[in-house]
């Protein structure tokens, strides 16, 4: 059974910064990924990374001010976030389980997911 717990979350001023944590117990994790939902949106993808950490993808919108990393051996993934916006504000999702191989961008590709840490940025 694959479990997520995400932490790190919180409220921060605009510009400021937040890193996020998942550690994933149980399985064999390939892709890892961050997704976001703000209230009365959809869940949206933020970022992912493969296995070796070597290859990285972001939605548009964090570009430049958001880094996914990842460490094997403590089975945990990070969402390093910077010159956060009013707009970032929003439960943010960890998650596994898409095809090996695939750095999925699609809530529909991935199987396991966390409960969700709130990140809350003021103005």
């Amino acid at each position: 059974q694959v479990q997520l717990v995400e932490s790190g979350g919180g409220v921060v001023q605009a510009g400021g910064s937040l890193r996020l944590s998942c550690v994933v117990s149980g399985g064999i994790i390939y892709t890892l990924g961050w997704f976001r939902q703000a209230p009365g949106k959809e869940r949206e993808f933020v970022a992912a990374i493969d296995w070796s950490g070597s290859t990285t993808y972001y939605t548009d919108s964090v570009k430049g001010r958001v880094t996914i990393s990842r460490d094997n051996a403590k089975r945990t993934v990070y969402l390093q976030m910077n010159s956060l916006k009013p707009v970032d504000t929003a439960v943010y999702y960890c998650t596994t389980g898409a095809p090996w191989g695939k750095v999925a961008s699609y809530e529909y590709e991935y199987r396991y997911w966390g409960q969700g840490t709130q990140v809350t940025v003021s103005t």
